[in-house]
C-alpha cells in the first residue's frame, strides 16, 4: 500500500511539475518553467530509484532461492 501511495505522490509531482513548466512557458516566466522542470525531474528520479530498488530486491530474492534449494 505504501508503494502505491509513493507512486501516486510521484505521479502528482510529475503532473504538477509539467503544469508549472507549461505555465512558465506560456507566461514567459523562466523561474516557474525551471521550477516545473525540476519538480518533474525529481518525480522521475524517485520513480527510477523505486524501480531500481524493486529490481535489486527481486534479484537478491532470486539469488537466495538458488542457494536455499
Amino acid at each position: 500500500m505504501a508503494d502505491l501511495e509513493k507512486q501516486a505522490n510521484d505521479l502528482k509531482d510529475k503532473v504538477v511539475g509539467e503544469a508549472k513548466e507549461t505555465y512558465g512557458k506560456l507566461a514567459d516566466d523562466k523561474s516557474k518553467e525551471l521550477e516545473g522542470k525540476a519538480q518533474s525531474l525529481g518525480a522521475d528520479l524517485k520513480e527510477k530509484a523505486q524501480d531500481l530498488g524493486d529490481d535489486l530486491k527481486e534479484g537478491f530474492e532470486n539469488l537466495k532461492d538458488k542457494f536455499t534449494k
